[in-house]
């Protein structure tokens, strides 16, 4: 019997001041805010208005695992990270996209309205099919 070895995660403070070392120098006063909202995973990205992502996060990357990854409370906690971050490059007007037909995309938006951004516009920008694929041929028994 070798001698136990005790492996210490990193984390606590020191990933918090990383994060805070990882936001854009720019500063910016307007952004857009992409939301795709799946069944499986909600995505929060933020971009400038030619279309830069500055931010991003997801369900998962928060630690949310497997089905919980699709919940509502997910997307807003994913939301609320991504607002807090947005606050200290010093956004105040968003405009939101959404894509998708998840359950995240309402609580996310009502978790980034309620930080206290002024929404200029929010697009529902979901791929609708204007006609599909051609079907399958019938069945020969």
């Amino acid at each position: 019997m070798g001698k136990k070895r005790v492996i210490q995660k990193a984390g606590g403070a020191d990933s918090a001041a990383a994060r805070v070392a990882k936001l854009p120098k720019k500063k910016l006063e307007f952004g857009i805010l992409n939301i795709l909202s799946t069944y499986n995973n909600t995505i929060v990205s933020l971009s400038d208005q030619e279309g830069n992502i500055l931010l991003s996060s997801s369900c998962g990357a928060l630690g949310f695992k497997g089905a919980r990854k699709g919940t509502p409370y997910a997307a807003s906690k994913v939301s609320e990270m991504v607002a807090e971050r947005a606050k200290l490059i010093g956004l105040k007007e968003v405009g939101i996209k959404v894509r998708g037909i998840g359950s995240g995309r309402e609580s996310a938006i009502r978790t980034f309205a309620s930080k206290g951004f002024e929404l200029r516009f929010i697009k529902d920008m979901t791929p609708v099919p204007h006609n599909g694929p051609k079907p399958p041929k019938p069945r020969r028994v």
